[in-house]
C-alpha cells in the first residue's frame, strides 16, 4: 500500500496560497484531499436549508472538479471527525496529516482528539499558520500576556508585521503529487439531511476604488462602500495574505478591520470563556429583562424604530447585515430593551451567512460593553441620530422598510429617553452593587 499524506480542508477552502496545502504538497507522499462535514456541527443548525451550507457544497465541487484536472479529486465524508479518521486510518497508509489551524474552543478540542487519535496509530498530525498573519502567541505583551485592548493591538501587530508575512505559500500541483482516483462526487446535501438553499453569495472580486474610498463610504448603509468579502474570509476561500496586502496599499482603515478580526480571534483563543459568558465577568450580574415578545419583534424588524427594523430585515433575507447597522441592533437589544446579548448572538450566529465566532461574540459583547475595549456602559446609540448621521435621504431605509412612514407602520415598542434612562440605571445599580 502506498503511503500517503492527508490534507484536511476546513476553513481554507481553496487551492491558492493555502499554507497547509503547500506544505502537504512538498512532503514527498502524494496528497490526499479531504473534507469532514462534521456531525458535530450539523446538529447545532436550527434549519434543514442553511445557506451556509450550500456555500460550502458549492466550493466543494468546484475544487473537486479542479483537482479532477490532476486525476484526483475531494473526498468528502460525513460524521464526527473520530468517526471518519477511524476509517480513515483502515483504508489508507497515512504517514502524514496535515490542517490548517483554527482558534475557537470546539475546533481545539477536536484537534486534541485527532492528535491523539492519529498519534496512537504513529501518524503525525501538523498544523499551520493560515488565516491569521498573527498567531497565537505572536502579539503579546512585554510580560507575556494577552493584548485585551484594540489599540495597543494593533500598534503592536503593525509594528511586528514584515512583507514576507503576506507572500502566497506556493501550491503547486502534477498527478505525482495527488492520490490519483477515480472522479469523486462531493457528497450532496440531501445525504447530509438538508436541503438544497437558491442564494446569491457576494463575489471574491475586491474593487480597488471601494477600499480606497473605504474610510468615507464604510458607514453608510444606503451605499455600495464596504468589500462583502466577509463571507470568504469566513471559509477561507480568499487568502488574508491577499487582503492584507491590497489593505496596506489602499486603506489603512480597511487594515485595521482585518486587524480587528485576528484580534477578536486572539481573544477567543486566550479567554475561551467568552464564549458562554461576558468578558468582564461583572457584567454576568447585569438583570437582563428578557421579554420574549420584544425579542421576537425584534428579530422580526418589528421595533417601531426603522433603522433598526431595516437592519433585521436585511439580515433575515439576505444573510447579511452592514456593520454600523449591527452595532445599532445590537444595542437596541441590550439596551433598549435590556435582553441578554447572548440572545442577539445567537440569532446573529443562526442568520449570517459570514458568522464567525470570535467577530460575532466580540461585536455582542462590545455592545453590552461586557467585553474587551468596552466604552462605558451608557454608551446608548440613539437610533434617530444614527440614522439621520449615516442614512441621511432614508435610501436604506426606503430599501428594507418601504412603509416605514406609512400610518399602519408599528408605533416604537419602546420610548428612547425612557429605555436609556432604564438601562443606565439598571447597569449602575448593578455594577455598583458588586463594589459596595
Amino acid at each position: 500500500m502506498q503511503r500517503i499524506t492527508l490534507f484536511w480542508f476546513r476553513r481554507d477552502l481553496r487551492l491558492v496560497d493555502n499554507h497547509g496545502l503547500s506544505q502537504a504538497l512538498q512532503s514527498g507522499n502524494p496528497v490526499l484531499p479531504i473534507f469532514i462535514f462534521d456531525r458535530n456541527i450539523l446538529d447545532e443548525l436550527e434549519v434543514k436549508a442553511d445557506a451556509r451550507l450550500q456555500f460550502i457544497f458549492d466550493t466543494l465541487e468546484q475544487l473537486n472538479h479542479e483537482l479532477a484536472a490532476y486525476g484526483s479529486g475531494l473526498k468528502t465524508y460525513f460524521g464526527t471527525p473520530e468517526e471518519v479518521f477511524r476509517e480513515l486510518v483502515k483504508t489508507y497508509l497515512i504517514e502524514l496529516v496535515i490542517a490548517n489551524r483554527d482558534y475557537e474552543p470546539y475546533a481545539i478540542q477536536r484537534d486534541k482528539s485527532i492528535h491523539a487519535l492519529l498519534s496512537d496509530h504513529g501518524i503525525l498530525f501538523k498544523g499551520y499558520k493560515d488565516q491569521v498573519i498573527m498567531d497565537r502567541r505572536d502579539v503579546m505583551k512585554a510580560d507575556g500576556e494577552p493584548y485585551t485592548v484594540f489599540t495597543p493591538y494593533s500598534r503592536k501587530w503593525k509594528e511586528l508585521f514584515r512583507q514576507e508575512m503576506i507572500d502566497p505559500y506556493p501550491v503547486i500541483f502534477s498527478a505525482d503529487k495527488l492520490v490519483q482516483m477515480p472522479r469523486q462526487t462531493v457528497m450532496p446535501l440531501a445525504a447530509l439531511g438538508f436541503k438544497p438553499v437558491h442564494q446569491e453569495f457576494p463575489g471574491k472580486k475586491v474593487e480597488e476604488e471601494l477600499i480606497r474610498d473605504y474610510q468615507d463610504t464604510r458607514n453608510f448603509p444606503g451605499i455600495h462602500g464596504t468589500s462583502r468579502i466577509s463571507v470568504h474570509l469566513r471559509f477561507g476561500t480568499i487568502s488574508i495574505r491577499y487582503l492584507v496586502g491590497k489593505a496596506f496599499a489602499w486603506s489603512a482603515t480597511y487594515l485595521n478591520e482585518l486587524i480587528w478580526r485576528e484580534f477578536y480571534m486572539m481573544i477567543l483563543y486566550h479567554f475561551p470563556h467568552v464564549v458562554k459568558n461576558s468578558f468582564r465577568p461583572q457584567y454576568d450580574h447585569i438583570p437582563w429583562l428578557n421579554r420574549e415578545d420584544e425579542f421576537d419583534a425584534w428579530c422580526q424588524g418589528r421595533t417601531g424604530y426603522p433603522i433598526v427594523d431595516a437592519g433585521m430585515h436585511e439580515l433575515n433575507e439576505t444573510g447579511f447585515m452592514h456593520n454600523r447597522v449591527r452595532m445599532i441592533t445590537a444595542s437596541f437589544l441590550t439596551k433598549h430593551l435590556l435582553i441578554d446579548w447572548r440572545w442577539g448572538e445567537a440569532y446573529f450566529a443562526q442568520q449570517l451567512l459570514d458568522y464567525e465566532l470570535a467577530s460575532n461574540n466580540g461585536g455582542w459583547q462590545w455592545a453590552a460593553g461586557s467585553g474587551v475595549d468596552a466604552a462605558p456602559y451608557f454608551r446608548i446609540f440613539n437610533p434617530a441620530l444614527q440614522t439621520q448621521k449615516f442614512d441621511p435621504h432614508n435610501s436604506y431605509l426606503d430599501q428594507w422598510v418601504p412603509g416605514w412612514q406609512s400610518p399602519d407602520y408599528p408605533v416604537p415598542i419602546v420610548d428612547h429617553k425612557a429605555a436609556r434612562d432604564r438601562a443606565i440605571a439598571t447597569f449602575r445599580n448593578a455594577l455598583n452593587g458588586l463594589t459596595e
